[in-house]
């Protein structure tokens, strides 16, 4: 690790590049899955599935897969074969080399019609938590500002009580589902992974306070934000 930086956003740890990231993402997961229960919502992009190739080579004795639950921080509108499905990159990179019981991987079904599925998948997820909040949400940020599937200028901004939402993105043409603020926000602990040169403007503009969608995940003790060296150039210049 480089530095270390405390911002509007959080606490900001910088790498050199984007492996040093993904290795501490998944020294982060490591650590966190040593409480007796471990709930974490995936997210997609390059960087988590560095990260979740990481973890499928751990030893088994750094993490008990028994105690680990999987849900998904958000998904394509496609079926879990499909090369753009998040579940797909996570199985072929993860959840396919740990022994983790089928019982306790949550999937969004995004071969389904999209409202039907979100609403399936906030009854998964109020059925297995319960009252609790998950213990990890790892999480990576746009060009543009978002997380997850929460783009800027749709509904699901606004959302104030569902956890899980259809959100239309009309700059791309397309539905995604997606988990909301409430239950992001309310996680133990968020991770966001940002790395690359093309993301360095738009990480200054958001850990100085801009009003992004990444920056309405607050949850209580603030963000914990990995990235890189190349992303971090307009901070550190800043």
């Amino acid at each position: 690790m480089n530095r270390v930086l405390h911002t509007k956003a959080g606490e900001v740890r910088v790498f050199a590049d984007a492996p040093a990231v993904a290795a501490a993402a998944a020294e982060e997961w490591i650590q966190l899955a040593r409480a007796p229960r471990f709930r974490v919502a995936l997210a997609g992009g390059s960087t988590p599935a560095a990260c979740y190739r990481l973890l499928g080579n751990v030893r088994r004795t750094d993490v008990d897969w028994a105690r680990v639950e999987i849900f998904f921080g958000d998904e394509r509108c496609v079926p879990p074969d499909h090369a753009d499905s998040n579940y797909g990159m996570a199985r072929r990179t993860l959840l396919d080399l740990v022994p983790i019981p089928v019982t306790q991987l949550h999937r969004m079904r995004g071969e389904d019609e999209p409202h039907a599925a979100a609403r399936a998948y906030e009854d998964v997820m109020r059925a297995a938590l319960g009252t609790d909040p998950l213990d990890l949400v790892l999480l990576g940020m746009g060009a543009d500002g978002h997380t997850a599937s929460l783009f800027p200028g749709t509904a699901a901004l606004d959302e104030t009580e569902a956890w899980v939402v259809a959100n239309r993105v009309p700059q791309m043409g397309v539905d995604r589902l997606t988990l909301t603020f409430p239950v992001l926000s309310a996680a133990k602990r968020v991770v966001v992974n940002v790395t690359g040169a093309e993301k360095a403007a738009r990480l200054a503009e958001v850990l100085t306070g801009g009003d992004l969608p990444i920056n309405r995940v607050r949850p209580a003790g603030g963000c914990l934000w990995l990235i890189d060296e190349a992303a971090a150039v307009a901070l550190i210049s800043a």
